[in-house]
């Protein structure tokens, strides 16, 4: 059965703006929260309510599609055949937790690994960047143009300073290099977001040395829109199933980055 992938959009944008009303009005009460694999990688009952939403929604909708979520609500998945919906529910848990602010939803749809559909929703700043594959990115309905391409030295690039100071960081000198070449470097505690400004033209790159697909699987769709390339540290293709390094940026930037920088043999 073919997918009329704009409607869907549609839906998963409604679906989008419903969560976020749910998350803003959960910021009026206390919030209980728990760390998962070490004291800094945090998670609410806000994260779990709202990644249950999205598959309850997606299952009564859509049931023969499936879904790929953080906190695990769905069975673990294998392969991405078929329709896959891939969800963060609070990229930047952190800021949601300290600031009330920098955080996003994070909605991607791929089908047999290809992405389709992709949103990042900056809730507290009403901020809805998104796409549809072949369909050009948009920022609250405002398409975005291809991107523009900087030197590397004129560049602003996101990357949390933690990775430069921590010694089991394999990258760390390589990225000690590429910060000190570049204009300027950003951290914004959310990696969809961060991705999704490279997609804006508000960043030239994006580094992580550890991230979930559900980090990166939205954004990735609206950078392919725009002309923006995304791969691991060694140039090679998101493995959309687990954890990796990731790296995107403008074109000739990413090249630059890969090659010269944290792409070299360690």
């Amino acid at each position: 059965m073919s997918v009329d992938w704009l409607e869907l959009e549609k839906i998963a944008r409604a679906w989008t703006y419903e969560a976020a009303g749910l998350i803003k009005k959960s910021l009026a009460n206390p919030i209980h929260i728990e760390a998962k694999s070490n004291p800094d990688d945090l998670v609410t009952e806000v994260d779990r309510a709202i990644e249950s939403f999205f598959y309850h929604k997606i299952d009564q909708t859509y049931p023969e599609h499936h879904f790929l979520g953080e906190e695990g609500i769905a069975e673990e998945l294998n392969s991405l055949d078929g329709t896959v919906w891939i969800v963060d529910p609070i990229d930047g848990t952190m800021n949601f937790v300290h600031q009330k602010y920098n955080f996003a939803i994070s909605v991607a749809v791929y089908h047999d690994g290809v992405g389709m559909v992709g949103l990042i929703y900056d809730v507290m700043n009403d901020e809805l960047f998104h796409a549809v594959r072949g369909h050009g990115a948009y920022v609250n309905n405002e398409e975005l143009v291809p991107v523009k391409e900087r030197p590397l030295h004129e560049s602003i690039i996101g990357l949390n300073a933690k990775w430069l100071v921590q010694e089991k960081n394999p990258f760390r000198n390589p990225l000690k290099a590429l910060v000190r070449d570049v204009r300027s470097i950003r951290s914004y505690g959310s990696a969809a977001l961060e991705i999704a400004y490279v997609a804006a033209d508000r960043l030239d790159g994006y580094i992580s040395v550890n991230l979930s697909p559900w980090d990166y699987a939205a954004g990735i769709i609206l950078l392919e829109e725009v002309g923006c390339k995304a791969s691991t540290f060694r140039g090679e293709h998101l493995n959309y199933l687990q954890k990796s390094t990731v790296i995107v940026g403008k074109p000739r930037l990413h090249k630059e980055m890969v090659s010269s920088y944290v792409g070299e043999e360690l």
